[in-house]
Formats: structure tokens, C-alpha cells, sequence
């Protein structure tokens, strides 16, 4: 820039105004990064992040100019979660609330991150290093406390399957978003006084590092060739609103739709037909005891396999309600004469705040929260995730809609890797937003870290096989409002990756040297406090 826009820039920076509205826009940009938008200029908000944090007032200033950062990107990131509340007009004054507390609490570790980096004060082109490890290591416990909330880690701005994506497969997504963070906060150093050898030297080697990124990526999939096994998949996306399934008499309606998708004739027999979680607007229990058991046995063929996503309920007279309840998928295997047999089921681990159990439920439910957010029983956790056994299909790993979220749910050694995950949510509750394309680009993450295939169900998009690098298998894929089928055969699992093995290891040793190398001749520590 010239020299008044570096002037002007630099007087931004100093003003208290000027660096609310800059950090605003460094978290807006960086948000921008993720889908629907992939507009990767916005990376540079973690460059300006880092140049607000220097120039805030103390540590309080620190802390402000991250928190306004976050708040920013999870508000644009994260605004869909009002859409669920518009499902019913009941709940509709709820959702600007939803879609504002919810970035406000997730910009507070936005916020920390920047306030240890204020606190410990590094100088020199070194703090980039420092900035990238305090930041990762937040988006890490983001991810970890109280159950955690990994939306649209840094790392995820890649779109998966990408060059830059693949590095994913060695330090999962955090250790991508990590060195992302440092390559491109490289450049922060950049609108530094002083000599220009070391600051051009810092830009330099981030150019170097995200072209390492590139490079290894665009290698990695050169060899990627997906090799298609014996089994075929059909996904099954009815395109059934949300709101619909409110309405009693819908159930016939929408039952029938879901057998005519099952049962409609293909080039080949499917052995294993997915449905979505929440396909019907009914529990397991209800159906196996009604005669549309028969009618789903009906639409199945000898052999074939349902995974269907159902919540049940289990007796439990030390219960409140005297049952427990669970969101499930049943594998549900047709025998021919003998009828449907219920095989395994995997019930969901990893349960969503305020929507499938409500935190603090006594202390809530006293004070009236319970009522107001519309959880009358909370859904019990499962076991941790573990892979079942399919009659006619191989092992696989299923992951209910939020813990697709969840890196390192999939077992990675020999004894106990699937062969496949299997993913099926219920992103009906966020319509044509974009949520459930940003869910897509989440789950296919867990595709690039253990090299398993994916094969993802939803009741109205985003529907598609996923390769083991994290790619759509071409032409398997149905969008957000279309309804249909997706026959695909199941591809071959990649090589057991490093992630795989090695988990978030390799994660915490970058971030640790980071840190070390950070810390290094930096200036006044502490003296800021």
C-alpha cells in the first residue's frame, strides 16, 4: 500500500473506533472463508486479528478486539441455528436470541486467545508463531469443553477435498487450521516499523508454507484413485420440511414416501438403503408395534439392509420420566419369510445442547428453561462410538448429524477400523440456509483424517457419497430441496492415515513448538498485566 494508506491504515489501527470496527471485519472475513462462500481474501482477518492485538490498549483491549472477532464469524458462520427456531411459530421469538448468544459465547475464547497473546507480549516477527498456537489451542478446547461446539474450525476454510485440504490426513484439522493461521498471519509483520529483511523473510516463508500445502495435497491426490467394492449404497432423500412433520396426518404421507424411494427399482439390488436421522416423525418403539413394520419389511428386498435413523425409549424406573430415550440407528436386515430382524443399533454418543438434553436440567428445569426450550425428557448418551457389524455389508462406523463434528470418533487401528462411516442427520431443521453445507464440508473432514469413505443421509440436503480424500464421488450428491435416490457403490477404504494413527499428536507438537519458538526473545513478559 502507499504510504497515506499505510498512514491511514496505521491510524485505524490506534483508534479505539477504528479497531472495533477492524475487528468486526477480520472476523466477518475470515467467516467468509467457509461455504457457501469460499472467499479466500478473508483469510487476511488473521493477519489484521493479530495487528488489533497488538496495537489494543492492555489486556483488557486484547480481549475485547477478539471477542468482537469471534463474535463476527460465528454470527455469520453460525446464524442458521435461528432457522430451527422458525420451525415452529411458537418458538420464533426465539431465534434472534439463539442467533446472537450463541456467537457471543463462542467469540469468548476468540477473546482468551488473544488475551494470553496481549498478556505474554511477544516482539518481532516471532509472535506470529506464538499468535497461530494461542489461537489453535482455544479452537482445540472450543472444540473440547463442555462438550464441545467444533463449528467451522480455521483449518475447515479449505474446502474438503481440496489441494489444502489434505493435510488434514497428517494433523487432522486442527494442525491444518494451525498452520493456516501461521502462513497467512505471516504477513502481519509486514505494517511493522523497522527493518524490512526480517519482515520480508516472515511473508516470505508463509507464502512458502501454503505453497507446502499445495504442493502436498495436489501430490496426495494425484495418486487418489478411488477403487469401487461390491456394495452398493442407496442414500434416500425425501425432501420432507421440517415443519411438515408437525402435522399428524403427514405420517402416512410421509411413510409412504420413504418406502416408494426404497423400493424403486435401480440398475442393480441395493444392499444397504440409508435413511436419514428423524426420517419419521415417530419412535422406534411405535413403529415395530404397529403394522408399518410390515410395510417397511414390504419395501425391503431378501438381503437387503435399513439403516434407519429412529429415537427409541428403554424402561427405566429410576428415570424421572421412568424410560430413557435415545437417538438411534437401527440395522434392520430383511430375511425374506422370517421377516425384518433388528440388528445392531448405535446409539448417538455425543448429544446437542439445548436441543437433545438441556445442561444443568434440575437447575433449568426449576427455573423455567426446560419449558422454553421445548425439551420436556432429555435424550441419554450412548457408549463411545464403536463400529457395528452389518449381515451383508462391510463393518461401519455410524455418526449421528453433530458428532460428524467430532474428529478422532472412528476407531484408526487394525484390529477395529471400519471400512466406512456412515453419517445421517436431520438437517431439515435449518432449511436451504447455509448449515447444511457447511455440515457437508465438516463430515468430509473425517473422511480426510481417517481415509474412510463416507456415505452421508439427510432428509433434505446435503446428500452424497464421500470419498476417502474428502471428494464428492462425482454425480452422488442431492442438494438441499431435491428429493430422490443416490445408488452408489461403496469405495474402497485409503491406507490408514497418520491422523488416523497418531490423532491430535502430531497437532500438539506443532503447537508446542510454536509456542517454544514464540516465546523466544520475546519482550517484556508480563508487564502488561
Amino acid at each position: 500500500m502507499s504510504g497515506a494508506q499505510a498512514a491511514r491504515f496505521s491510524g485505524l489501527l490506534n483508534n479505539r473506533w477504528g479497531r472495533i470496527g477492524l475487528a468486526l471485519l477480520a472476523g466477518a472475513g475470515a467467516a467468509l472463508v467457509h461455504p457457501p462462500f469460499g472467499f479466500l481474501p478473508g483469510l487476511l482477518g488473521y493477519p489484521l486479528l493479530l495487528l488489533l492485538a497488538d496495537r489494543a490498549s492492555g489486556m483488557k483491549g486484547g480481549f475485547w478486539v477478539g471477542w468482537l472477532a469471534g463474535f463476527a464469524y460465528f454470527f455469520i458462520g453460525c446464524w442458521w441455528v435461528a432457522e430451527a427456531f422458525l420451525v415452529n411459530p411458537a418458538q420464533a421469538w426465539m431465534a434472534p436470541f439463539a442467533a446472537s448468544l450463541l456467537p457471543a459465547g463462542m467469540g469468548l475464547f476468540w477473546g482468551l486467545a488473544t488475551l494470553a497473546y496481549r498478556w505474554l507480549r511477544p516482539e518481532g516477527v516471532r509472535r506470529v508463531l506464538l499468535f497461530a498456537a494461542l489461537f489453535a489451542l482455544l479452537e482445540w478446547t472450543r472444540g473440547h469443553v463442555l462438550t464441545g461446539f467444533p463449528w467451522n474450525p480455521a483449518g475447515a476454510g479449505w474446502a474438503a477435498g481440496s489441494a489444502m485440504s489434505q493435510f488434514a490426513s497428517v494433523a487432522g484439522v486442527y494442525g491444518l487450521g494451525l498452520i493456516t493461521v501461521a502462513a497467512v498471519s505471516a504477513f502481519a509483520p509486514l505494517a511493522d516499523a523497522g527493518p524490512r529483511r526480517p519482515r520480508l523473510i516472515a511473508a516470505g516463508l508463509g507464502v512458502l508454507t501454503l505453497s507446502g500445502l499445495f504442493a502436498f495435497g495436489a501430490v496426495r491426490l494425484s495418486s487418489a484413485q478411488a477403487v469401487e467394492t461390491p456394495t452398493l449404497v442407496r442414500l434416500v432423500q425425501a425432501d420432507i420440511p421440517q415443519d411438515y412433520k408437525w402435522s399428524p396426518e403427514a405420517y402416512q404421507a410421509i411413510l409412504g414416501r420413504y418406502l416408494e424411494l426404497t423400493s424403486r427399482p435401480g440398475e442393480a439390488l441395493p444392499d444397504v438403503v440409508i435413511w436419514p436421522e428423524g426420517a419419521l416423525p415417530t419412535t422406534a418403539n411405535d413403529l415395530f408395534s404397529s403394522p408399518d413394520a410390515q410395510a417397511v419389511a414390504a419395501a425391503l428386498q431378501t438381503g437387503q439392509t435399513l439403516l434407519a435413523g429412529l429415537s427409541r425409549g428403554e424402561p427405566d424406573p429410576s428415570a424421572e420420566t421412568g424410560a430413557r430415550y435415545y437417538n438411534s440407528l437401527f440395522a434392520l436386515h430383511d430375511e425374506g419369510a422370517a421377516g425384518l430382524r433388528i440388528g445392531p443399533i448405535y446409539d448417538k454418543h455425543r448429544l446437542v445442547p439445548f436441543g437433545e438434553y438441556l445442561p444443568l436440567g434440575d437447575l433449568m428445569g426449576r427455573i423455567g428453561v426446560r419449558s422454553l426450550v421445548h425439551v420436556p425428557a432429555d435424550f441419554s448418551a450412548g457408549p463411545a462410538p464403536a463400529p457395528i457389524s452389518l449381515a451383508n455389508a462391510p463393518p461401519v462406523q455410524p455418526l449421528i448429524c453433530y458428532e460428524a463434528l467430532y474428529p478422532g470418533f472412528t476407531p484408526a487401528t487394525a484390529a477395529t477400523r471400519p471400512a466406512w462411516i456412515v453419517n445421517v442427520s436431520n438437517d431439515a431443521w435449518f432449511g436451504k440456509t447455509s448449515g447444511p453445507r457447511q455440515h457437508l464440508n465438516l463430515a468430509s473432514y473425517r473422511a480426510l483424517e481417517t481415509g474412510l469413505p463416507v456415505a452421508r443421509a439427510t432428509p433434505t440436503g446435503v446428500s452424497a457419497m464421500i470419498d476417502p480424500w474428502g471428494r464428492i464421488v462425482e454425480g452422488r450428491r442431492l442438494d438441499p430441496g431435491q428429493a430422490g435416490i443416490i445408488d452408489v457403490r461403496l469405495p474402497q477404504p485409503a491406507p490408514p492415515t497418520l491422523y488416523g494413527r497418531w490423532g491430535d499428536l502430531g497437532f500438539a507438537i506443532l503447537m508446542m513448538i510454536m509456542l517454544t519458538a514464540g516465546r523466544r526473545r520475546a519482550g517484556n513478559t508480563g508487564a502488561d498485566r
